[in-house]
């Protein structure tokens, strides 16, 4: 049985979001904690210490986990709704902005 937790609609691109997603991947959460604090991407390390710390809660809660023996089976980022924005350019004419948000997964088992 794994502890699953979701973060949907973030604000930042799937893209940014796996480049940290990476470096947390197979660690356990004690350790992943200690590398998001220093990642040079705070928002997202931010977010993702919000979503470990929210399935260590969890499994504190239902007593069925063994907390320092969890492990970060596996992490990923989707896509989520991409917002359009017009950028107003010279002569009348506009460019789109794309906004994309993504749809973050942590899923936690014991080792």
């Amino acid at each position: 049985m794994a502890i699953l937790v979701k973060n949907r609609r973030v604000g930042v691109s799937p893209s940014k979001v796996r480049q940290v997603c990476d470096l947390v991947r197979n660690k356990k959460a004690s350790d992943a904690l200690k590398i998001l604090r220093y990642c040079e991407k705070k928002e997202i390390a931010i977010m993702l210490t919000k979503l470990i710390n929210s399935g260590l809660a969890i499994a504190a809660d239902s007593e069925k986990y063994d907390i320092d023996n969890l492990v970060i089976s596996s992490i990923f980022a989707d896509g989520g709704p991409t917002l359009k924005r017009i950028q107003p350019r010279a002569q009348g004419r506009a460019f789109r902005i794309r906004k994309r948000t993504s749809h973050v997964t942590v899923e936690m088992k014991e080792a």
